[in-house]
């Protein structure tokens, strides 16, 4: 009796889908061409997007163009960038989907900035693919906060909902709440590594309902662009303070280092 229910469920979810087909042809999430299936990309979107693959640095998941522009090794002999060769970041592992470029930029930015908050669940899909690793050990899934000022001015969280897509992706808790950004930061695009660090340094709390939740766990911090990692720098050193046992990031895109001549 259940198996013919389900099955009759199921039937009636696929007319449903075909009838929403005919009557709104799928498009492409990012141009708008004709595609196969809802939720996809065309053929030439699809192609424009460069995926973050081996080499790239076992530590911040920077991307190299080849394996000799390593300066270091890990103990287990993976590659490491020259800045987390010099300073550890305080995050023990950082992956993003995507290298932050033109394809990545066509989905990105009007999630971020065009009210497209229907791309979450498919970024957070490719997110999933790329952190396997890292969601399979995390025990709660934190977005890094945006300031209240800009959460009016944009009116939606897209770190926090890429978040919840990721818990319900992998099953996992998501604390939305878990950090605060005490204070506005100034917008960081047209700054370097250095002074990244120190406008971001001290920007955010641990909330008071969320440290209860955090002693000893593993967290996953989430955000949508990781460019020198200042920000989620500053993220993992409030959580850790805060009794997390470790933080791992991930993201839909990684900016690369132009000192090594990624695009």
């Amino acid at each position: 009796m259940a198996a013919g229910l389900q099955r009759l469920t199921s039937g009636a979810r696929q007319v449903t889908a075909r009838l929403l087909d005919a009557l709104l042809p799928p498009r492409c999430l990012a141009c708008e061409a004709e595609v196969a299936e809802q939720g996809t990309l065309c053929a030439t979107c699809f192609m424009a997007l460069s995926p973050v693959t081996a080499p790239f640095c076992e530590r911040c998941g920077v991307p190299f163009t080849h394996d000799g522009q390593a300066p270091a090794r890990s103990a287990d002999g993976g590659p490491i960038c020259a800045g987390c060769d010099a300073g550890s970041p305080l995050f023990r592992t950082a992956r993003a989907a995507f290298r932050y470029g033109p394809g990545a930029k066509r989905l990105i930015l009007p999630f971020k900035y065009g009210d497209r908050t229907d791309l979450a669940r498919p970024l957070a899909r490719q997110m999933a693919r790329a952190g396997a690793e890292l969601l399979a050990r995390a025990e709660l899934i934190v977005p890094v906060p945006s300031h209240w000022r800009r959460l009016v001015a944009r009116r939606y969280d897209q770190a926090a909902m890429l978040a919840q897509a990721l818990g319900a992706i992998a099953g996992r808790p998501v604390v939305p709440d878990m950090l605060c950004r005490s204070r506005a930061t100034p917008h960081l695009g047209d700054k370097r590594a250095m002074e990244r660090a120190i406008a971001v340094s001290g920007a955010f709390t641990v909330s008071r309902r969320g440290r209860a939740r955090l002693a000893g766990r593993q967290v996953l911090l989430v955000d949508d662009v990781m460019t020198s990692g200042s920000t989620v720098n500053a993220c993992a050193v409030a959580l850790l303070a805060g009794g997390a046992a470790a933080v791992d990031v991930l993201a839909v895109a990684r900016v690369a280092d132009p000192r090594l001549g990624v695009s």
